[in-house]
């Protein structure tokens, strides 16, 4: 038997094909299984059943590549050249800043590639086979197509398998295909285009068995499971740029580019003049200096490092620093709905009995609520005959048990538990009403008739037999119904299924109840006992929506942003949830909910409009949720995707911010970018207002420091063009980059949300963080400051000062001017009033520190020997100091101008024209 008739022929037909051809083709035996040399041959030929390690750079290479960046490359130059001026302190602290950065991206993409090897992790496990018609305990990864493997309760399936027999399996598949309540398993056939999610005779890799006992002839391993392709999935994804990332990367061209150009354009204009050639190139060299921001790699570091300190505050832990950044510019999220909005806790939320309806109030597993009758919406104070015994069917018809350790939790299936904790509601104790009504025999759940039954004593000696199961196979079988007051009155199946479907409608998974009474106990209890039925009522339940999760959406809404459910649970039941979490009203067509197989038929060029127009997406598999997320980013959109799951790893990847549970599996979490602590959606709209409010302080910073580098450029300019000596050197530029940056645009990043962060739309991903308007304020003042500084150093020249103190003065006029400068970046749109002129302690320690500096700039000897300074009079401070209150006005009331313009003009809107 060849590999590709494995991998690529049994596989994706294995759920169709006979069981007597697919054990034929398998050469395996449906009770002895394989022979056990045959399982070593094919073992030695298709390799363990593994995922594949992905061939990637090694860690040299990887580290080399973090070099590979625009902006590193003019921080290298910066470096070289500061060293071939013999400034070894400041091109050692430039190459510092490289090498750091360089380690910290080497460390993130390290944890990033580990998604690959959590999920490899996750495949390791013992199994039990059958071989040469001996049970053996094996490693899942010796196991080879064509063994019998046998489950029990608690047992990880080790491959994908077809059933072979079975007996009330049942199976954990949510981490696979988000299907929220465990799913039942049959020896069957199925139609071929069965999808993956209805495949009930196929059991899949990583998947855990939670009831029931089976044995399944495995059909493929390894890359070939279902999983496999999950693992080749997230191979296939890229993590994307952050939008801010991909910003400073197109900035760092475009300012090479300025820099290279001023530089040339500085030394032809010394050429032109006839002056020297060493001090022209000199001049161009420090005007290259002087234009380079420095400080922008630490400042976007520090920025997103404090935005990850705040958002852990709030719950949730950034594994890789730019998502911080990549929240605040979020557009769409596409959130999972099991556990992420929902509770995780099947809770029923209607009953009809007697004919009438019932709301059950309370969520969770908490036997915390009323049932209230839904005419009157009055509690029900005494259970009426009908309603109990519709109870009493689900308390004592049941496999479940509930317990308080620590918390109320449910052992067995979620849908029984949630069956007695409605019961309890109306005062039914599982554990009396059992010690009451003792079981003597059970017809365990079988799939194939939807149903299960148990016989009963009761107190009074009646033999009663109690059925639940689906609606459509009890209401055949029930003759006769309970009214109001507990009478028996003849029904039609008709009355059942119509009631069923008004709940079904609803998005609740629907159960009937029913029971028999019989004379005498039969000597087996047999299926031919479940007939001449006394219907019971009906119990509706679904897994609740998170109360915080509704107020969340709604916060979402406020601040523009797009949530959309893609979940694998069924539509009618998203659908439900859809509409108690706001995502959907009354108004929406169908249309706003999507199936994974309508999916499948929309081409890749139509899906991107379609997707907008979608609340929700149900039934979907795992590549599908990958095609979501890039239609999403095809529209222009910054997608975060939430999960918790296997299935959920590949889109999470895929997106500009993967977002997994902290409850979920480690795949998920090793995959996204930032983990929820508390399984909270409302931590993602936390997240997001911090990742606004980081984007807001990297704007302040870069509008703060990007005039000082024009300025600077400017003074040296204008310098060689008006044949004078330079006002201020190489290395005291370096000065004024590297003192500013630390004391006072660094302290940008402390700047408390302003208060209306959450009522703005979210950025448009295309435009610019610079607007017009901030552009042209970066002009105005780098113009100020060549004014001021290039005055300064022509008057005190003119007043008979030596050079190295005009220089001084000149020098000190830039940092006066960014000092108070730093006060109108504090607030881009209005006064710094506004916020406080002390509500950033951080930015007025910075303004006391860089005095200081410069005091120590202009009148330490030792500094003046390094920095070619000379101390200032008093007046020549005085000047300094009036010229950066000057500049600071003149901005200040360059904003109230435009603040008073948009009010008179609110239709205004200001384009965008950088592509910072």
């Amino acid at each position: 038997m060849s590999q590709r008739s494995l991998g690529r022929t049994v596989h994706p037909h294995a759920h169709h094909l006979p069981l007597h051809e697919l054990l034929l083709l398998l050469e395996s035996d449906r009770t002895h299984g394989l022979r056990e040399e045959a399982a070593r041959a094919r073992l030695a030929q298709l390799g363990p059943n593994e995922l594949p390690r992905v061939r990637r750079h090694g860690p040299l290479v990887r580290f080399l590549l973090q070099f590979h960046h625009p902006l590193i490359y003019v921080l290298l130059a910066a470096g070289l050249i500061t060293l071939l001026l013999g400034e070894l302190p400041d091109s050692s602290v430039i190459f510092g800043v490289v090498l750091v950065n360089a380690v910290v991206g080497f460390v993130q993409e390290w944890r990033a590639e580990r998604a690959l090897e959590a999920l490899q992790r996750y495949t390791r496990t013992e199994t039990t086979v059958v071989r040469d018609g001996k049970r053996r305990r094996i490693p899942s990864s010796q196991v080879v197509p064509g063994d019998l493997v046998l489950l029990e309760p608690g047992d990880k399936v080790p491959a994908d398998a077809r059933v072979v027999w079975s007996r009330e399996l049942q199976v954990d598949e949510s981490l696979l295909t988000g299907e929220s309540v465990p799913v039942a398993k049959q020896a069957t056939e199925l139609p071929p285009e069965t999808d993956v999610p209805d495949r009930v005779n196929m059991v899949f890799s990583g998947t855990l068995v939670s009831a029931g006992h089976a044995s399944c002839i495995v059909v493929a391993t390894g890359a070939a499971t279902e999983l496999g392709r999950i693992h080749q999935l997230m191979g296939e994804a890229v993590s994307l740029q952050t939008p801010l990332m991909r910003k400073i990367a197109r900035f760092s061209k475009q300012l090479t580019a300025v820099i290279l150009g001023l530089a040339a354009l500085t030394f032809a204009l010394g050429l032109w003049r006839q002056q020297p050639a060493v001090e022209v190139f000199l001049a161009a060299v420090a005007l290259a200096v002087g234009a380079i921001p420095e400080g922008l790699p630490a400042a976007v570091t520090v920025t997103l490092a404090i935005g990850v300190a705040r958002i852990a505050r709030r719950n949730a832990i950034i594994r890789k620093l730019p998502a911080v950044e990549t929240l605040g510019s979020t557009t769409v999220i596409c959130s999972d709905k099991t556990g992420t909005l929902t509770e995780n806790k099947m809770t029923v939320q209607a009953v009809v009995a007697g004919g009438k309806p019932f709301a059950v109030t309370g969520s969770g597993y908490e036997p915390r609520g009323e049932i209230l009758d839904e005419e009157s919406g009055c509690p029900v104070s005494r259970a009426g005959s009908a309603l109990t015994e519709c109870l009493l069917a689900g308390t004592l018809c049941n496999e479940a048990s509930l317990i308080r350790e620590g918390g109320w939790q449910v052992i067995g299936d979620p849908t029984e538990g949630a069956l007695l904790v409605c019961a309890m509601k109306a005062g039914i104790e599982a554990g009396a009403v059992r010690g009451q009504y003792p079981r003597l025999e059970v017809l365990p759940f079988d799939s194939s008739r939807q149903y299960m039954a148990t016989l009963h004593r009761t107190p009074s000696g009646e033999l009663v037999l109690y059925v639940k199961g689906a609606a459509e196979a009890l209401a055949p079988r029930c003759t006769a119904a309970l009214d109001e007051n507990g009478a028996e009155q003849r029904i039609e199946p008709t009355e059942i299924l119509q009631a069923a479907e008004t709940l079904a409608a609803k998005g609740l998974r629907v159960l009937a109840f029913a029971r028999r009474k019989l004379r005498a106990q039969p000597a087996i209890l047999s299926h031919d006992q479940v007939s001449d039925l006394v219907f019971l009522g009906l119990q509706g339940m679904l897994d609740p929506p998170r109360e915080e999760a509704i107020a969340s959406v709604r916060a979402c809404r406020q601040a523009g942003i797009l949530v959309k459910m893609v979940t694998g649970d069924h539509a009618a039941t998203a659908r439900g949830i859809a509409y108690k979490l706001g995502l959907m009203s009354a108004a929406d067509s169908e249309s706003a909910v999507l199936t994974g197989r309508e999916l499948a038929r929309i081409d890749d060029a139509r899906l991107p409009q379609v997707v907008e127009q979608t609340h929700v997406f149900a039934r979907v598999l795992p590549e599908q949720k990958l095609r979501l997320v890039r239609a999403f980013q095809e529209r222009g959109h910054v997608v975060a995707m939430t999960g918790d799951g296997v299935n959920d790893a590949p889109a999470l990847r895929q997106a500009d911010i993967g977002v997994a549970m902290g409850s979920g599996t480690e795949v998920a979490k090793e995959a996204a970018a930032m983990v929820l602590t508390d399984d909270n959606f409302r931590s993602i709209v936390a997240a997001v207002e911090e990742g606004r409010a980081v984007f807001d302080n990297l704007t302040k910073f870069i509008v703060w420091t990007l005039p000082t580098n024009m300025g600077e450029g400017l003074i040296l300019l204008a310098a060689i063009a008006l044949g004078t000596a330079l006002p201020v050197l190489p290395v005291q530029i370096l000065w004024i980059n590297m003192t500013t940056a630390i004391c006072l645009g660094l302290m940008l990043a402390f700047e408390p949300k302003e208060p209306d962060i959450m009522q703005r739309p979210p950025r448009d991903p295309a435009q610019p963080i610079l607007t017009r308007e901030l552009l042209l304020r970066i002009v105005l003042v780098a113009a100020l400051m060549l004014a001021g500084g290039f005055s300064v150093f022509l008057w005190e020249l003119s007043s008979g000062a030596p050079q190295a103190e005009a220089r001084t003065a000149a020098a000190n006029v830039i940092v006066m001017v960014e000092l108070f400068y730093l006060f109108n970046c504090r607030r881009l749109r209005g006064s710094v009033w506004s916020v406080g002129l002390f509500s950033n302690p951080w930015a007025n320690s910075g303004v006391v520190a860089i005095v200081l500096l410069q005091l120590l700039f202009a009148h330490w000897p030792p500094v003046n020997a390094l920095f070619h300074t000379a101390p200032l009079s008093v007046a020549a401070w005085l000047r300094t100091v009036v010229i950066g209150l000057g500049a600071a006005l003149v901005v200040a009331l360059e904003k109230k101008w435009r603040q008073r313009r948009a009010t008179l003009r609110p239709e205004r809107r200001l384009a965008p024209v950088s592509s910072l």
